[in-house]
């Protein structure tokens, strides 16, 4: 797989994304928890990609989970939503169109007003 990899931890957030990405972007879930067995999985998973961005929640769990990411893809940009959102699937598909953006990535702007 050669291109773009987005780590998120859910399924709603990668649908979120999808729906304002305007290029071919593989997202890849962990489903909230991390483990070395998970770890060794997104590592193949994404071991082809030119660019790895990381996109977790603002909370507790989510940035766990970052630190964890971050020791496993150290080349990882790493994406964040205001606090104010504390979840990526919280976060306006406007403020998320801005965040990726912002990282290079084209968006579709023709479904922010439905959010």
């Amino acid at each position: 797989m050669a291109g773009c990899v987005i780590i998120v931890e859910g399924k709603t957030d990668k649908e979120r994304l999808l729906k304002i990405l305007a290029e071919p972007v593989t997202i890849l879930c962990t489903y909230g928890t991390y483990s070395a067995e998970r770890g060794e999985e997104l590592l193949l998973q994404a071991q082809d990609a030119d660019e790895i961005y990381l996109f977790t929640d603002e909370d507790y769990s989510g940035k766990k989970l970052r630190a964890h990411l971050m020791e496993d893809f150290p080349r990882g940009v790493h994406l964040h939503t205001q606090k104010m959102y504390g979840e990526v699937a919280n976060t306006p598909l406007s403020v998320l169109a801005e965040i990726l953006d912002r990282a290079g990535l084209s968006v579709n702007t023709e479904h922010l007003e439905l959010d």
